[in-house]
């Protein structure tokens, strides 16, 4: 939101109160609070009428700092509030004297300037990270009289910023002004469906708003050298988060709200829908299953979509008799064949839904002040929300998705969480405003909190839609309604980057796009992208996605690609790993990779998948692709070729290609299995050498597919001698081999030995 009018002025009727100086400190053992008004005292006079601008510094954990900016206390803090598993209390040191007063956590410190003028610096060493100065934090009033709490941070020449959730526009958010406030609005606007209120830049920091409403941010935008961020409200708590690199600040900042759980293995498969609004019955579902196995695509994932249910029945769990007679039946033919099963829900329950009436008795859905049951047409006639503020609610609706998990379902898609009123009371007191983007983190909780507990810690998995900041611990999420087109493709996979960047480890997307039926030529392209993505799935609206109502060669492209993911998975699987333990995504954008790399600030039609593939989706008919490619030597996987970076390259390729670059300097590990995902990774085992460095020493962990047993190997080259060592624990000596890349040479480690040389 802008409150001024260019850089002198302030709009019409906009009132600022801003800190004039620091006129006393209040020192603690965990903290220190600032008094500061609004103009300078310069006597006791001075003190009358005039507003005082509280603050508050504090830290939750090493290296990150909270700053807690009020104007009228006496205000009732209404939930929801993000939960922050992460805080806690670090060793700090304060310091107070009458220069300046300090607050330092680990690396990082806070120094506000005491005296006749207001700035506060936040450092790491002596380095100025950035600053709040004159104009900085402070509150606005509107002409209607609309309170606001607002902070405005500096950026330096060549600062960027990046994250504020899944965004579809340009990757980097500088010029920008964004709402954090979700919406069902596609993938082709300023609206987003998981809006997070942080961000981090490449100046070695990142800003967390702890506020679950609407935060509006004006990114270099109202004033071009600052970060601006405001809530309406009387008080603003914002998080500094210390890097210094991009992975460090994702690191502390999922630490303080939340790391992904980890998902099953089978999850990493191909996931096939009915689509959307298509016909479909067992028959149509069977011939796909069958057509996917007859043409040698392994299929992990079958999704029901909408009309699994009647329509105007949304939702009340229950199979549509017409089409599904049998539905126990057909879940166990499709379990018979190796298919997992994936329904699709929504939090909302039609008026002709049998749950209705019980709902509204019991006080399940969320009300109007007057107490009636809110409803509308929009989606399903006369539909209502559930209120997931009551437990009792909450047991209701999973009492209902467990019926389903007890006939073999395996997940759900939780649809939808982003039209929620804000003209409505909740069961336990929120505020209507704040719990407006919040709704979607209790209603994804609940259905993840279920298959926790009814198929275990290590199966459950979503198929999610709308977030906030926190949804990162219940995956996955996938990028919502794009078309079916090559500037959708693009859109979308900023979209999933800039959630990389937002916390979040795991993102998906309708592979062909969602509106409208893609064109053959964008369906293959957009086939190698979404299996080189850390969820794949074939979903779309009024028409089927099976490659072979496409063209024959869409059949092979999307074999090819699928088949080539599986092989990758002992890979895949360390890095699914590296997200639950430190916060970094699978899908990497290129500056969090190489953030040393100026030239990588604004990449945003490329990624890293993990730390060692370099992966640019094609989006041209004609195959042309522009990508860049960072320092050193990098190998196709596809064919072996090399390029040298750094530099941009322009190429083109065919529908069976697109630039799979292995990093400099790897061990890659290609599984023996091409037909599902879940398997023994260290069984039989290839370790590809990719330009191995002189004095090169790394070690490579392999799990297997129920994360309950590893093969660790040590990799050592001294000289033109490559010496690779393999440790198991919690399983039995697996065969494995290893090659150099570009030469074709495979050895293999000979029975039971745990030891293997190799000579370039």
């Amino acid at each position: 939101m802008k409150f001024t009018d260019g850089y002198w002025g302030m709009r019409p009727g906009v009132q600022a109160l801003h800190p004039a100086e620091a006129y006393d400190v209040e020192p603690g053992d965990t903290g220190f609070t600032v008094y500061a008004p609004t103009r300078h005292i310069a006597r006791r006079g001075d003190t009358l009428n005039r507003p005082l601008v509280t603050t508050r510094f504090s830290s939750p954990m090493p290296g990150v700092i909270s700053v807690r900016l009020t104007h009228h206390a006496g205000g009732l803090r209404r939930p929801p509030h993000f939960e922050l598993p992460g805080t806690g209390s670090p060793d700090v040191d304060v310091r107070v004297d009458d220069g300046a007063a300090e607050l330092t956590s680990g690396d990082l410190t806070v120094r506000v300037r005491r005296g006749d003028s207001w700035r506060v610096d936040f450092l790491a060493g002596e380095r100025v990270l950035t600053s709040s100065g004159s104009t900085g934090m402070g509150f606005m009033t509107t002409a209607d009289g609309s309170h606001y709490a607002l902070e405005r941070l500096d950026l330096n020449p060549g600062d960027t910023v990046y994250g504020l959730g899944e965004r579809f526009g340009p990757f980097v958010k500088n010029g920008q002004s964004v709402d954090i406030w979700n919406n069902d609005g596609g993938t082709a606007s300023e609206q987003a469906y998981k809006n997070v209120p942080f961000y981090l830049t490449n100046a070695g920091y990142g800003i967390f708003v702890n506020h679950p409403g609407l935060v509006s941010f004006e990114v270099a935008s109202e004033i071009v050298s600052r970060t601006q961020f405001s809530v309406e409200d009387q008080e603003l708590e914002y998080f500094v988060i210390y890097g210094p690199t991009p992975k460090d600040i994702l690191r502390r900042y999922t630490a303080l709200t939340g790391r992904p759980a980890p998902v099953p293995a089978w999850s990493h498969g191909l996931w096939l829908s009915t689509s959307f609004t298509t016909d479909y019955d067992e028959a149509t579902v069977s011939s796909f299953v069958d057509g996917m196995a007859e043409r040698d695509i392994p299929l992990s994932v079958f999704h029901f979509d909408c009309f699994w249910m009647r329509e105007f029945h949304w939702c009340d769990f229950e199979w549509d008799p017409r089409t599904f007679p049998d539905p126990q039946g057909m879940i166990d033919r499709l379990k018979d064949r190796g298919v997992r099963i994936c329904l699709w829900i929504n939090p909302y329950i039609a008026q002709r839904s049998h749950l209705f009436e019980e709902g509204k008795a019991k006080g399940y859905l969320v009300r109007r002040p007057d107490g009636s049951v809110w409803q509308w047409d929009n989606w399903q006639a006369g539909m209502a929300l559930v209120d997931f503020t009551n437990p009792a609610a909450r047991d209701w609706y999973a009492s209902h998705l467990r019926r389903l998990l007890d006939m073999g379902v395996d997940t759900f898609k939780t649809d939808f969480g982003e039209r929620i009123p804000t003209d409505v009371i909740w069961e336990d007191g929120s505020d209507p405003h704040r719990m407006h983007n919040y709704y979607t983190h209790l209603y994804n909780q609940t259905v993840f909190e279920l298959l926790r507990e009814h198929r275990g810690a290590d199966e459950a998995v979503v198929f999610a839609r709308s977030a906030t900041a926190g949804g990162q611990r219940f995956p996955v999420h996938w990028g919502g309604d794009c078309d079916s087109t090559f500037a959708s493709m693009a859109e979308s996979l900023r979209g999933g980057l800039s959630l990389a960047m937002s916390g979040f480890g795991y993102w998906s997307h309708d592979i062909g796009g969602f509106e409208n039926t893609p064109d053959p030529a964008v369906f293959k392209r957009w086939c190698a992208f979404g299996l080189l993505s850390s969820h794949s799935r074939l979903h779309g609206s009024g028409s089927y996605r099976v490659p072979w109502v496409f063209d024959d060669e869409a059949t092979d492209v999307l074999r090819a690609f699928t088949k080539l993911k599986m092989r990758l998975m002992p890979y895949l699987a360390a890095t699914a790993r590296d997200v639950g333990e430190h916060g970094t995504p699978m899908m990497r954008p290129m500056v969090l990779e190489f953030p040393e790399d100026r030239a990588t600030t604004h990449v945003e039609l490329q990624y890293m998948l993990g730390d060692r593939l370099l992966v640019a989706p094609v989006m041209s008919a004609a195959g042309q692709v522009s990508y860049y490619v960072p320092d050193g030597t990098w190998t196709s996987l596809l064919d072996g070729s090399t390029v040298q970076g750094p530099r941009w390259f322009t190429q083109t390729h065919g529908f069976d290609s697109l630039p799979l670059l292995v990093r400099p300097d790897t061990v890659l590990p290609i599984g023996a299995v091409d037909d599902r995902p879940d398997y023994d990774y260290a069984d039989g085992v290839t370790l590809w050498l990719y330009e191995l460095s002189d004095g090169h020493d790394s070690e490579l962990t392999i799990p297997d597919s129920t994360g309950t047993a590893q093969t660790v190997f040590s990799i050592t080259r001294r000289g033109s001698t490559v010496t690779i060592r393999a440790a198991h624990f919690g399983n039995a000596p697996k065969p494995w081999q290893a090659g150099v890349a570009g030469t074709g040479t495979v050895v293999e480690a000979p029975a039971g030995s745990t030891e293997l040389t190799l000579n370039l």
